[in-house]
Order: structure tokens, then sequence, then C-alpha cells
């Protein structure tokens, strides 16, 4: 069996970005749907308090398993450049160094998440009356961190080689599962946020096992042979290239959300469970769009691979196209509709809903300029080249922020929780703007290295 799989050097690009993408929207979206039915089961069975519990953890949870989760990017791209130039046996090589990878890390994950959780929501102030039950959720879920990283590194592989739908239906299975198993677990059981943790770690295991026997059932470069499971120096050492500056960007990022929300913590468990609402809807957008960023890192990478830069613009506009109607038609549909949709989360407090609804409006209304930005560091990426987008991004992203938090905030006249929103959509048009001047640069000095 070849696999599900897509030629992204030949043939139409608009409807083969746009085949190639729904699969992944739509994987992202099922993955939110099954997370948010976590904080929907907690809501409605444990109190907005456990809502409050388990979105306080998202940010550091990114912040820690981001680093990983960009060398899972640094194989995808490995595996993207060896398809499009042709070289079977580095992409063989490469999968087979990615998944002892992954396992590393996913264990290094759980040692740090076990016994350092509750350190770490202390210094980020989480509220006393979420601390307890946010501490336990963690500490639970980075016992599942193997199999997440298995399943992270083995879909960035299949979707490097053009098969976008086998992770869909692997995640919808073990999404299922999960919401099983979380009302076994929290309404028959009453183990509350543990519960949810538990269910999301059996889920996670499934995931990983079908990802596993996906690539053993594929017949190209990209087939895993366990005996053949090796570190090799070489790919080892291009993984860590890409990957380990696009795991650096994507932890300062979620440390700049973190700084923010301790911060937001600092309003109160009233204001924190709002925002834990607020940002679970905001996820469903956020998802759709940065499937896109996927899109241009993979279609990148395998044109770059096989020479073929002309198609490479053609790739950046149809994708910055395509994000931007998509951010801006999804953000404003759930300004529409976000105090019904903030009400199947919380139901035992209408002022949460209330700090939920600000929320909403500073960051929905400006959110298509997060895809843009994304876009544009997918396709840097799929250039080979990642320090680039992660310098701009902690200068444009966690520096404002930072700026804006140490200094901004401070003004007695602008401490508030709409002057902490805002510094979102200013971080995301700055660093959004320089990355596209990064990208036609790198252009140029492409299509100059080829004449």
């Amino acid at each position: 069996m070849q696999g599900r799989s897509s030629d992204m050097c030949e043939g139409p690009l608009i409807s083969k970005i746009i085949l190639y993408t729904i699969p992944i929207i739509l994987t992202g979206v099922l993955q939110l749907l099954f997370n948010a039915a976590d904080l929907v089961v907690v809501g409605r069975c444990c109190g907005s308090n456990s809502v409050g519990a388990v979105g306080s953890t998202g940010a550091l949870i990114n912040l820690m398993v981001n680093m990983f989760i960009g060398l899972s990017v640094g194989a995808g791209v490995t595996v993207a450049h060896g398809i499009g130039s042709g070289r079977n046996d580095d992409v063989s090589k490469t999968v087979h160094t990615a998944i002892p990878t992954a396992l590393i890390s996913g264990a290094v994950l759980t040692v740090i998440g076990v016994f350092f959780s509750e350190s770490f929501l202390q210094m980020m102030k989480t509220p006393s009356q979420q601390l307890h039950l946010a501490a336990s959720y963690m500490r639970i879920y980075f016992c599942g961190t193997i199999a997440s990283m298995i399943y992270n590194f083995g879909s960035a592989i299949l979707r490097a080689a053009g098969d976008t739908k086998s992770p869909l239906f692997f995640l919808t299975a073990a999404g299922v599962l999960n919401v099983l198993l979380n009302l076994i677990f929290v309404i028959f059981f009453k183990m509350d946020v543990a519960g949810v943790a538990l269910a999301t770690i059996i889920s996670q295991i499934l995931s990983a096992g079908l990802i596993i026997i996906a690539l053993m059932k594929r017949e190209d470069a990209c087939r895993l042979e366990i005996k053949k499971l090796h570190i090799y120096r070489r790919q080892l050492k291009r993984i860590l290239q890409i990957g380990f500056p696009a795991g650096i960007q994507g932890s300062l990022f979620s440390a700049s959300n973190v700084i923010i929300q301790s911060s937001i913590n600092s309003f109160g468990p009233i204001v924190n469970s709002g925002n834990a609402a607020a940002q679970n809807i905001e996820g469903f957008v956020y998802t759709s769009m940065n499937s896109y960023s996927q899109t241009a890192l993979n279609f990148t990478g395998q044109n770059f691979g096989a020479g073929k830069i002309d198609r490479i613009r053609k790739i950046m506009w149809i994708c910055l196209i395509s994000v931007f109607c998509t951010g801006a038609a999804l953000g404003l549909i759930a300004l529409f509709f976000e105090k019904t949709l903030l009400g199947i989360y919380i139901t035992d407090s209408q002022e949460a809903i209330k700090y939920g609804m600000v929320r909403m409006t500073y960051i929905m209304l400006p959110y298509f300029l997060c895809g843009l930005m994304d876009v544009t560091t997918g396709l840097i990426r799929g250039l080979g080249s990642s320090v680039l987008p992660m310098l701009i991004t902690v200068a444009g992203v966690v520096g404002i922020r930072l700026g804006w938090i140490y200094i901004v905030f401070r003004i007695p006249e602008y401490h508030s929780i709409k002057s902490l929103y805002l510094s979102y959509a200013i971080s995301w048009a700055a660093t959004f703007l320089t990355e596209l001047f990064v990208f036609k640069i790198l252009m140029r000095k492409i299509k100059k290295q080829q004449k």
C-alpha cells in the first residue's frame, strides 16, 4: 500500500491546496471539539472553577510541549525536501530517526510535567481555588506525552508525504473514545479534572498506535520498520537544524502567553474562567487558520526540494488569501454567537461569560492577522530556514507582548484586561509584515542562485 499521498510538485495548485488543507482543518477542529468536551463536561458537572483550572494549564502545557513539537516540524520538512528531490534513502533514515526522537522527547516531558507542574502553576499565580485541580490535571496529562509525541511526529511525516486524511481518521477514533471516557470518569466515577486528564491519555495512546500501524503499512520511502529504528546522525542534525529553532519559537511564543495568563490570573477566578472558555472557542478559528501554515510549509518544502521556485510564489498567494478569508469569516461568526457559545462552557456565572465576551471582542476581529503570520512562518520554514522566523517571532511577538506588559500595562489607566488583549493584534501585525518582507528577500536570493 502506497498510502494516501499527493504530488505537490505537479498539477493545479488551488485545488490541491484546498483538498490537502481541508483534512488538516477537520483534524484540528475535531481535536478541539474533543478538548472542548473536556471543558463542557467538567463545567456542567463540576462548575466554573474546574473550567478555569483546566483552561489555566493551556499556556503552560504549550510552553513545555512546543519545544518538542518543533522537532516534529523539523522531521516533516526534512521528509518533504527528501521526497521533492527524490532522495528515498534520506527519507527512510529520517523516518527511522524521528520515532526514537519522539520517544525520548515524550519521556523528558513526562518527567518535567509530573514533578514540576504545581511549582510552575504557583509561579503563574494560578488562583488558589483552582491550583490543586490544575496541578492534578497537569500531572496526569503529562503521563501521556510519549504517545502524544509519537502521534505528532508520525502525523508530520504523513503530511509531508501528502497524506492528511489518515491523521484525521485516527484522531476521530481517539476523540470519540476520549468523549466516552470523559462521561464515564467524570459523571459516573466523580473524578473531576483527573478523569478528563486520564481520558486524554488513553485516547492519545490509541492515536499513537494507529499512526505507527499506518507508517508500517506504507510501501514507499516513508515505510516504518521497527528493526530499522535508529538515530542517524546526519538526519538528526537536519531535524534539529530546522526543528530546534521552531521549538524555541513555539516555546517563547507560549512563554509570552504564560506571562499574559499570569496577568489575567491576577484579576481573579471569575475573569480566569471567562478567559479560559473564550480561549477554547478561539481555538477553533486558530486551528483552521494554522492548517494553511502546515500546507504552506509542506508544499513549499517539496517544491523547494524539486527546485520549482515559481510554484512557491503561487503557493504563497493562495495560502495568504485563503487564510485571510477563513480567519475573517470565522472570527465574525464566533463574535455573532459569542454569548451562546460561552454559555455552553459556563452555566453558573453570568459575570464570567461577560469577561469571556470581552476577550472575544478584542481577539476575534483582528484574528486573521495571526493566520497571516503563521502562513509566512510556514513559507520560510519550507525553504529550510528556521532560525529567521524564530528571531522575528521573538522580536515581534514575545518582545512586543513583554514590552506591553512591563511598560504599558503598568500605567494605571492601561492596567486593564482590555489592554492586555490589545497586545495580541499589535504583535501579530508587526510579525507578519516583517516575515513577509524576509520571505521575499529569501526568494530573490534563491532565484539568483538558480540562475
